[in-house]
């Protein structure tokens, strides 16, 4: 990694570019869009508040990603969350409350955090913690849901604060999602995306890519016909084994090259929708953006992660405050070690490296 590479600016670059392209994508929706043009103010103080904290030896990431239950309905074929047991169908025992999440949105709101991803689980099963995300304006929570539990409420919630975005998992089409996350649940997210477009409300949809169908989820047809029902973010979650079984569906380096090209074109060629990779092309960013250089992980029970495909922690943030979670020793130590900028096989360093990181978090 080049001894310039600044890490704050090439998130606050990466924020505002999602920003300006979320505004570009809604301009033909004059209540959207609205939104979008305050947000990317609250953005822009959000980043200049950052900026000031790094100016004083202390890094702020503008993301976060919060798994707010271990519960789901589905059981989705190579769930990574089910198979590191942080989502099962166990009653939920200590998880963070309503109450705890919403001190942890204000916190981040404080610190300059500008996205919020709420995972699970099934979110959605958490309405308290949905209703909190809505009262914090300044702050975009996509919410990464499998779409069962979207209801009229729900459709209401969203459309009453715009700050809450739906992000639908979709496999690619009817065949591919069935098979993986089971039958029926193709045709409720179309039903989903047809209600959402008929009011009016921006949506995305989260794909998981595998050597299986990855030319499916990145083909022109795929796309369009996302494009039609109004979809305006597709973020593309490469797939990161949880077993040695299933380690053939992880995309190697020629898959990884393929899908950063099929994204160019799709940027070019559909400037109506935002394309998102993750983790994408770790070179850009100067290695992997985890462990607090771009975002870290809170689980369910509130122990601050690297990330959600590594379930490593040695702090709480029920203990201890968003702040100093983010200055845990573990991601001071995945840092100062080189750990995230270690060169690797596939797209994720920390799920190669998890004895490593393991072993951190222990000591």
């Amino acid at each position: 990694m080049s001894k310039d590479f600044d890490i704050q600016e090439y998130m606050t670059r990466g924020v505002e570019r999602v920003v300006a392209d979320a505004v570009r994508a809604t301009l033909r929706n004059p209540k959207e869009s609205a939104y979008m043009a305050k947000f990317a103010i609250a953005s822009s103080a959000a980043s200049k508040k950052r900026a000031k904290m790094e100016e004083a030896g202390e890094h702020v990431p503008p993301f976060l990603i919060a798994s707010i239950t271990s519960s789901c309905n589905l059981h989705c074929a190579g769930c990574y969350s089910r198979c590191n047991d942080a989502t099962n169908d166990n009653e939920p025992v200590k998880q963070l409350s309503d109450e705890d999440w919403s001190k942890i949105f204000d916190e981040a709101d404080d610190l300059g955090v500008s996205f919020i991803l709420l995972a699970g689980g099934e979110p959605l099963l958490r309405r308290g913690v949905i209703e909190a995300a809505g009262k914090k304006q300044s702050i975009l929570f996509p919410i990464f849901t499998n779409g069962t539990f979207m209801t009229e409420k729900y459709f209401d919630e969203f459309d009453k604060n715009r700050n809450l975005i739906p992000i639908m998992s979709i496999e690619g089409e009817q065949e591919a999602t069935d098979r993986r996350r089971g039958e029926g649940v193709y045709e409720k997210l179309v039903s989903n995306m047809d209600e959402l477009k008929r009011r009016g409300l921006i949506f995305g949809t989260s794909v998981t890519v595998t050597t299986d169908n990855l030319k499916e989820v990145s083909s022109e047809s795929f796309i369009s016909m996302m494009s039609e029902k109004g979809c305006k973010a597709v973020i593309f979650v490469e797939f990161v084994p949880v077993d040695e079984n299933s380690e053939h569906l992880a995309p190697g380096d020629e898959d990884r090259e393929y899908l950063k090209a099929e994204i160019m074109r799709l940027r070019r060629e559909h400037p109506e929708m935002v394309f998102v990779s993750f983790p994408g092309d770790e070179k850009s960013s100067g290695g992997c953006i985890a462990a607090g250089r771009g975002f870290f992980h809170i689980n369910s029970q509130g122990g601050a992660e690297p990330c959600p495909f590594s379930p490593y922690s040695d702090i709480n943030v029920k203990e201890t405050s968003l702040r100093e979670a983010i200055k845990s020793k573990l991601f001071l130590e995945l840092q100062s070690e080189g750990v995230l900028l270690d060169d690797h096989k596939g797209g994720c360093v920390l799920y190669e490296k998890r004895a490593q990181v393991q072993e951190l978090a222990a000591v």
